[in-house]
């Protein structure tokens, strides 16, 4: 049985099993009690290929089913986002904080790959406050696709961010700098959860 199971949010165009791919390198170097659940996009059924679009259209949607996916089944204890998803998961923790979510949307930690930030007013009103949660945030010194500066903004919005940076671009590296310091973080959350 897994001592950690995490729910893995895939980018921009992408889906669980792209982002398995793209994870290969750094999920074979962690632990392997660490259960990775990969999911698609809830519009990817209609042919769509986001979670949200231009002005956050769609986000309501996923919030709403993201909810309803991590109040409905076993317990995730955390989430790890790429891209689109790792802008998903800082608002998904920002939810949760708020307590605008049901008690039952819980999870301890969240790990985001080359992460935006909203500055929705929706979103900000949510984070206003450092969110607390514990977080790390892999950022790409080359990444031309989300700017270094963006996944810094990112990683302010939470109190005591672990920032791991890598020289490399808009992917989830997997080498021992990036995936040492990820393990660490994992193995220091096994149990937890409640």
């Amino acid at each position: 049985m897994s001592d950690l199971r995490v729910l893995c949010l895939h980018g921009y165009h992408g889906s669980g099993a792209i982002l398995r791919d793209q994870m290969e390198s750094l999920a074979t170097s962690l632990p392997a009690n660490i259960e990775l659940v990969y999911v698609d996009a809830p519009s990817r059924a209609t042919g769509d290929f986001g979670w949200w679009h231009e002005g956050f259209d769609g986000w309501e949607r996923t919030r709403d089913w993201a909810i309803e996916l991590v109040c409905g089944g076993p317990r995730f204890d955390g989430i790890f986002g790429f891209s689109q998803g790792a802008a998903l998961t800082g608002l998904l923790t920002a939810v949760k904080e708020s307590g605008s979510a049901p008690p039952e949307f819980r999870f301890d930690f969240a790990v985001m790959v080359g992460g935006f930030t909203s500055d929705q007013p929706r979103h900000t009103e949510m984070m206003q406050h450092k969110l607390t949660t514990p977080s790390v945030h892999v950022i790409g010194r080359s990444d031309v696709i989300i700017p270094r500066k963006d996944s810094l903004r990112l990683a302010d919005r939470f109190a005591n961010p672990l920032i791991i940076e890598h020289p490399g671009g808009h992917i989830v590296p997997g080498h021992d700098g990036v995936a040492g310091p990820i393990a660490h973080f994992l193995a220091t959350r096994k149990g937890s959860g409640q």
